[in-house]
């Protein structure tokens, strides 16, 4: 895509994005911050890309969360209406925090600092692996600048009400290996051995059929705060949407016929899914 701030690589059915700004520890500027939103518009909207990476440039900085200095002026420039239609309709930081519906499978791989809007940006992704150099935190606390891009709605969401308050208020730092103690990273691997791990779980997620691993991350995230009687009915809605999905079908057919099967990642018209082979 055009631009070299952001980076968009495909390789069979993972694509990596990668903020290319290290000479400023990969923070975002506004145009920046579009690329990223037509880079996640892309990934959506290609049938054939199944999991998505998003990182840093280098080996210094995941991101450090907004350029201060660009978005100043920027915002000083905007409408009062365009405040109204971001909050509702994104695109959210980094592109993907908030208006960017996405039912792919996202890992963050954090490749050193992870600060502020950088936090959110990786707290939007399914699954974080950090190397071992690793650093988090609400580190814009001490510039008066509110956490506006879902830190508030997701970080305790993913480690608990109490620590996230803690990191939130504090302003405090952590390293890798007490984000993966409180369960706000997955894994901690060598910074050597970050993008091949990533890539790894991408390409074991990319392996299975789509159908219901879209299906599933959907009913996981649209249940969020409902009570629990329309989740479940949300989830059900979702698992049956799947018989439009051939895969579906050729799942059982295998497991009964005691073959592998031979999935397609296709749709088709319930008609033809219902055929026999």
């Amino acid at each position: 895509m055009s631009g070299d701030t952001v980076l968009y690589e495909k390789r069979g059915h993972v694509v990596t994005i990668t903020i290319n700004r290290p000479h400023v520890d990969n923070c975002i500027d506004p145009e920046t911050n579009s690329r990223l939103a037509e880079a996640w518009r892309k990934f959506r909207d290609d049938d054939d890309a199944y999991v998505a990476i998003i990182t840093g440039a280098g080996d210094r900085a995941f991101s450090t969360g907004a350029d201060l200095k660009k978005w100043d002026s920027f915002i000083k420039t905007r409408r009062v209406d365009w405040f109204r239609r971001n909050a509702y309709y994104g695109p959210g930081f980094g592109g993907l925090t908030r208006g960017m519906d996405i039912f792919k499978p996202i890992i963050a791989a954090v490749n050193g600092m992870c600060y502020a809007g950088g936090l959110e940006i990786a707290l939007a992704a399914d699954i974080r692996i950090a190397a071992e150099h690793a650093r988090f935190g609400v580190l814009n606390r001490r510039w008066n600048i509110g956490l506006g891009d879902g830190g508030t709605q997701r970080l305790w969401r993913v480690v608990g009400l109490g620590r996230a308050m803690e990191l939130i208020l504090t302003g405090r730092e952590i390293d890798a290996w007490e984000a993966h103690r409180i369960g706000l990273v997955n894994e901690v691997v060598p910074k050597e051995r970050l993008m091949e791990r990533a890539r790894e779980l991408a390409e074991r997620i990319a392996s299975y059929p789509q159908g219901s691993i879209r299906t599933d991350k959907e009913a996981v995230l649209r249940g969020v705060g409902r009570p629990l009687e329309d989740g479940l009915r949300l989830e059900n809605l979702l698992f049956w949407s799947l018989i439009l999905d051939r895969d579906f079908f050729e799942g059982m057919r295998a497991f009964k016929e005691k073959r592998p099967p031979r999935y397609t990642n296709e749709q088709e018209k319930l008609g033809d899914v219902l055929k026999d082979p």
